[in-house]
């Protein structure tokens, strides 16, 4: 799905106002569409439309109120502006309940219609923007942005993801912190048959090791000082669903015993209770740490992790997957752009190499956070990012221009989401001389 350029439609069976109110609008720079009746502007709103409508609301044959439950039966998000008479202000109110954007009372200044079709325009273009993030699927199907991308370790993960997401299997994510460990584990969820039922997180670092214990199994009125009621434990609420043990090592020894009890027999009791209690549950832990090495360390209990990783997902650092910066830097701008209502500021060649050459300890959770600042016109916000340049030190001329070349054409092509077209018609060069240097480049297409 792309947006195109807006577009008003303009409905009035008054032949004279509505001559006048299109000569007025594409005065004011608006692409106007007139109807004379409202059976005939019907063909014209899609789900896909961009822009607005403004109708009359007395007409002969379908009325605007008519017109109004139609389009709403189309999509209930495209902004409907009436233009009413003295006598029709109690319509279009009521009209605004069932959906309608605003109304105008006649006689009004062009100017006034004008500013309430900028303001309904803006807002389809920010509702059509969330719909294309969240349509923006990648081959395999997943939805975030921590999961696209065309390097080859994120092409492995989204396999993985869906190769595993059926099989009823333990399984461990490994990953520094902001990688987005906790996405992997909502895709493996919602990609099984479990998708239905409970997705409990925990983040084991984050519980104090007084309380974690009952946190995650729970208790009975009275196990302890100050238990006053019974309490269902995260494993327990999590059954039938997934439960996701994120910073699995920082769990103390002592609770990951009873764990590994959890894990083998898929049963638990609660604290101060002797009843066993059954479980149907998938376990995901999540890692920062070389558990294999802790298990050897003695810093977490080899059984346990031994029980845990039937199956491992590897989730690369962003200063791995360098081809795929771009792409999420105008994912999480346009992201940020929605949320702030700000326009994304030029990306320039130094935005660019900057980017690429930060190592990004944060990882896509850092990211986010320097596409944040620069909507809103912070910049990057990265340490010392004036002193962050692509070392070319020892290039040729050729070698930087074409170095340059090949950063300004990925970049194009992140910013254009994907679209070949729009990228070679941003260039101002043909479809071919487009293919030509992404194949001298070594440019994959947005799907190949």
């Amino acid at each position: 799905m792309t947006i195109s350029d807006p577009q008003v439609l303009l409905i009035d069976d008054d032949d004279d106002l509505r001559h006048a109110l299109v000569q007025a609008l594409e005065l004011d720079g608006f692409d106007v569409k007139a109807f004379a009746s409202a059976a005939s502007a019907l063909s014209s709103v899609s789900f896909q439309f961009h822009g607005a409508v403004i109708s009359d609301v007395r007409m002969p044959g379908m009325t605007g109120q008519e017109f109004l439950k139609k389009v709403m039966h189309v999509d209930p998000a495209i902004p409907v502006i009436f233009i009413t008479g003295h006598g029709d202000v109690a319509m279009a109110v009521s009209a605004m309940r069932d959906g309608a954007y605003d109304f105008i009372e006649k006689p009004f200044p062009p100017n006034q219609l004008s500013a309430v079709i900028s303001r309904a325009i803006e807002k389809r273009r920010l509702v059509l923007e969330n719909r294309i993030l969240r349509e923006e699927i990648d081959a395999d199907g997943l939805l975030d942005e921590t999961l696209i991308g065309k390097s080859a370790q994120m092409v492995r993960v989204r396999q993985q993801v869906t190769m595993l997401g059926d099989a009823d299997i333990d399984i461990m994510i490994n990953g520094e912190t902001g990688a987005g460990k906790d996405v992997v584990a909502r895709a493996l969820h919602d990609h099984s048959n479990r998708k239905d039922k409970p997705f409990v997180a925990v983040n084991c670092g984050a519980l104090p090791k007084e309380i974690i214990e009952s946190e995650l199994f729970g208790h009975e009125a009275g196990a302890f000082t100050g238990a006053t009621q019974k309490r269902v434990g995260k494993i327990e609420y999590a059954n039938g669903g997934t439960l996701f043990l994120d910073e699995i090592e920082s769990m103390p020894l002592d609770v990951q015993v009873k764990l590994l009890r959890v894990v083998e027999t898929r049963t638990l009791e609660r604290l101060g209770s002797n009843k066993t209690i059954p479980l149907d549950i998938r376990i995901v832990g999540a890692s920062k740490v070389d558990l294999a090495a802790a298990s050897n360390d003695g810093e977490f209990r080899q059984d346990l992790y031994f029980r845990l990783n039937v199956a491992t997902i590897d989730l690369p650092p962003l200063r791995d997957r360098g081809e795929d910066i771009m792409m999420l830097f105008y994912r999480l701008a346009r992201q940020a752009r929605a949320r702030f209502r700000k326009e994304i500021p030029e990306v320039t060649p130094e935005i660019v190499a900057q980017l690429h050459a930060y190592d990004w300890p944060g990882n896509v959770r850092e990211l986010r956070n320097s596409a944040d600042r620069f909507v809103l016109g912070m910049g990057l916000g990265l340490p010392n990012s004036e002193d962050i340049v692509v070392d070319q030190s020892d290039r040729t001329l050729p070698e930087k221009m074409a170095a340059y070349e090949k950063a300004l054409i990925e970049s194009e092509i992140a910013k254009q989401q994907g679209s070949i077209k729009a990228t070679y018609e941003a260039f101002g060069i043909s479809r071919k001389a487009l293919y030509e240097k992404m194949k001298k480049y070594d440019i994959s297409t947005p799907h190949g």
